[in-house]
This record gives C-alpha cells, sequence and structure tokens, in this order.
C-alpha cells in the first residue's frame, strides 16, 4: 500500500539508519537505543506522505505498538535479543498495507543472505584485520539479526520504488 513516491521518501532518512544500526551489530552485536528511536521517528514525522490514506498512517502506529509487544514477549520468554525486538518493533510500521506473500519473501531473502554475507565476511582475512574488536567475528555462532532486519526495509523499499511490470 506504500507509494513508490512514498517509499523514496522514506528510503532518505532508512537507508542510512539501517546502515548504522547494521553496522554497529556487526561491530558490538547491539544496536543503540537511538538508532532505535531515530528509526521509530521516520513513521510519525513521513509516514503519512508515504501512504495514500490517513488510515494506513494510523495502522501504521498499531503495527508499531503490536511490534513492541511481541518485542518484549520474544524477549521475556526466548531471550530474543531486546535491541534487535526493538529495532524490529520501530521498522514494523513501514511494512503497512504490504503484501503478505512479497513481504515474507523478502524477509526469507534478507534473513538467509544476511546469514550468508555475515558467515562469509568472517571467513576473508582481511575483513578480520581491518575489525579485530568487532563482537560478531568473535563468536560464530550469534548473528548479528541487525543486518537482516536492515536489508529486510531496504529492500522492501527499493522494491516498493521499483518500476512494477
Amino acid at each position: 500500500m506504500i507509494t513508490p513516491t512514498g517509499a523514496l521518501i522514506l528510503l532518505v532518512p532508512v537507508l542510512p539508519i539501517a546502515i548504522w544500526a547494521a553496522l554497529t551489530d556487526l561491530k558490538r552485536l547491539k544496536i543503540p537505543n537511538q538508532a532505535v528511536l531515530a528509526m521509530a521517528a521516520v513513521w510519525p514525522a513521513l509516514g503519512w506522505l508515504a501512504v495514500p490514506t490517513w488510515t494506513a498512517w494510523f495502522w501504521g502506529f498499531g503495527f508499531l505498538v503490536i511490534g513492541i509487544v511481541i518485542a518484549y514477549l520474544a524477549f521475556a520468554l526466548v531471550r530474543f535479543p531486546g535491541g534487535d525486538g526493538k529495532f524490529a518493533a520501530a521498522i514494523s510500521p513501514i511494512f503497512v498495507g504490504a503484501d503478505l506473500g512479497n513481504l515474507l519473501l523478502i524477509i526469507l531473502v534478507c534473513m538467509l543472505g544476511a546469514t550468508l554475507f555475515v558467515q562469509v565476511i568472517r571467513l576473508i582475512p582481511a575483513v578480520r584485520r581491518a575489525a579485530p574488536d568487532w563482537e560478531s567475528f568473535k563468536h560464530w555462532r550469534i548473528m548479528p539479526f541487525g543486518v537482516a532486519l536492515s536489508a529486510m526495509v531496504v529492500v522492501y523499499l527499493v522494491a516498493a520504488i521499483w518500476p512494477q511490470v
């Protein structure tokens, strides 16, 4: 339901925030609260320009609340990382009105792609030498999920901008 122009408007602030969150998660295995708050501020500030109706904009706030509840429960019950959950909640309004099939495909591809990407760059000696203190390179069994979340929101917005054929 997001318009191509609206997706472009959202992509301008979302892209640097997503890169910031992904790199910080790779380096420290933590997504800073400032990145979460910055991403959460994008919807109230610009979301009304991205969707065709006020109803859709208000539904975005509903998605945010639902995302926060799910993140809290996941953290409390299954030890899902808190920063990842908060960041997932912060990006959730952007997906308001999305086609569920396409969204699930984007989620699958981004999760698998981010996992493969992180595992491959961990193996490159030049990368390990350039970033010797990065926590994600020290812990092989831990996936910095912020990379996948950032990829999801950016890929979704780019796909919404892309001309439909």
